[in-house]
């Protein structure tokens, strides 16, 4: 892949995208990668658990514009439907946890590709900027629907709409990402992160994210009968069953993801 960096350790798949020279902002090629890499982590049943972030020192600047304008690129609505959605699609769809690594700017596109994730942690000295209103846009991959949700209708609203740039430990305290991490310490700890969540019951943490998801939209009734059904599978899993073993036995589970 040109623009996408994809690397399995052990349990754990890295997805970094690599256009540093253009802050790793979205090309065409560079967004199909992408989502050729998540449904690599989707089908690849050693994959436990996704971290992506970003090489150099930006996560990922949004669409590239250069492209966006160019008669020969992709139209707007081409932009969005192609690219985008299918990414915010395929990482909510992922019956895998998706830990977004923010190693500096994420803005635009790419600040909601970090916020669909499902734990977001950041550097110390990243930021994150709903960029679209200063070029007249409104924003997309999924921001409209995830922010409001996060932080709450009205900061969602004035950052969207005046496009304020919000510092990690900004967007930490009003709920937006799970933790900063200083700058020094943030890939190992980043990593370090999304290594557990790979050793973990992932079925369990599936169930975990697909009930999170159906929230949004659930009655508290439709949701109660979700769990029920949800923790019916977890219940029948191996890793259940090993769980339950280690701490009787007063061990560390080795799970399986099975």
């Amino acid at each position: 892949m040109a623009f996408i960096q994809f690397e399995i350790l052990d349990s754990l798949a890295v997805i970094r995208m690599n256009r540093p020279d253009k802050l790793n902002s979205f090309v065409r090629e560079m967004a199909l990668e992408m989502q050729g890499a998540i449904q690599q982590c989707q089908s690849d049943a050693s994959v436990r658990a996704v971290l992506i972030t970003g090489e150099g020192r930006a996560f990922c600047a949004g669409q590239d514009l250069a492209e966006a304008i160019s008669e020969d690129g992709p139209a707007l609505t081409q932009i969005v439907d192609e690219h985008y959605n299918p990414i915010i699609e395929l990482i909510r769809g992922l019956n895998k946890p998706v830990v977004a690594a923010v190693n500096g700017v994420a803005a635009g596109a790419g600040a909601n590709i970090a916020l669909a994730c499902d734990i977001v942690v950041a550097t110390q000295s990243a930021s994150f900027i709903q960029a679209f209103s200063a070029i007249g846009l409104i924003p997309d991959s999924g921001g409209t629907y995830t922010l409001p949700r996060l932080i709450g209708w009205q900061k969602a609203s004035a950052l969207m709409m005046l496009g304020d740039k919000i510092s990690a430990d900004e967007a930490e305290k009003m709920g937006m990402i799970y933790k900063v991490f200083p700058d020094e310490e943030f890939q190992t700890a980043s990593v370090k992160l999304a290594t557990r969540l790979s050793t973990m019951a992932t079925a369990g943490l599936a169930f975990t994210k697909q009930a999170l998801h159906a929230s949004l939209t659930n009655t508290l009734s439709e949701q109660l009968t979700l769990e029920k059904e949800l923790q019916t599978k977890a219940g029948q899993t191996f890793d259940y069953q090993e769980g339950v073993n280690a701490f009787l036995e007063k061990r560390k589970p080795n799970y399986k993801g099975k």
